[in-house]
């Protein structure tokens, strides 16, 4: 049965369902249609053609990453919310993120986030470059490791693994480390380790993160 009441809210929620499970190439408007349960047309009516579609779509995505927002009471706490929510943001949409990027509007996606980090510092007394700097390590923390992440997830199965490299001679006669080497990486956990260790670091007073210039 064809659906005769329709929003142009759920025609781009139903492609971003399809866009996050199987990538662009995947949506086509007959195929959308009957995600939907409606006529071609309807879709048409509603967004336009297809190219009208996908940039509304990312038009969608970069609205739903300015919708990070800081929690906790001390500004390194508010920090890694930023970071961790990014975190997430980024893994949920990886194929709508791609799509962002490729209209060269990646910037401007990640810009509220930036505004909420520069606040940020600037409670937390970080002025300047030495802000500026702090806001990019952030975010260069969180996209690099999603990027590691996503590699990882998709390489194929490695030979020998890394159960077979570790031993204890390889880990510095350490066998607490080679067990913990040999095993599975945890990498929620691994992530708000080197998060926080990234944070303190660059709210401590004393120098810069680089050490002092020449």
């Amino acid at each position: 049965m064809t659906r005769t009441a329709l929003t142009g809210e759920e025609v781009l929620a139903a492609a971003a369902r399809l866009v996050r499970a199987q990538g662009p190439a995947a949506l086509t408007m007959r195929r959308l249609a009957t995600e939907l349960g409606t006529a071609v047309t309807s879709i048409y009516w509603h967004v336009g053609n297809r190219e009208s579609l996908l940039d509304a779509l990312v038009e969608r995505t970069v609205r739903e990453m300015g919708e990070i927002h800081p929690v906790g009471h001390t500004p390194h706490a508010r920090i890694v919310s930023v970071a961790r929510a990014l975190r997430t943001a980024l893994r949920e949409r990886p194929q709508l993120i791609a799509m962002v990027h490729e209209r060269g509007l990646t910037e401007r996606m990640f810009l509220p986030a930036q505004q909420a980090l520069v606040h940020e510092m600037h409670t937390a007394g970080l002025r300047g470059e030495l802000a500026a700097e702090a806001v990019r390590a952030v975010q260069f923390q969180v996209v690099g490791f999603v990027l590691v992440e996503r590699n990882r997830e998709r390489s194929p199965e490695q030979h020998p693994s890394e159960g077979e490299l570790w031993d204890s001679p390889t880990a510095g006669h350490d066998p607490a480390l080679a067990r913990a080497l040999a095993g599975p990486v945890d990498a929620e956990r691994l992530f708000v380790v080197s998060l926080e260790a990234l944070v303190t670091s660059l709210l401590s007073p004393g120098e810069p993160v680089g050490g002092p210039a020449g």
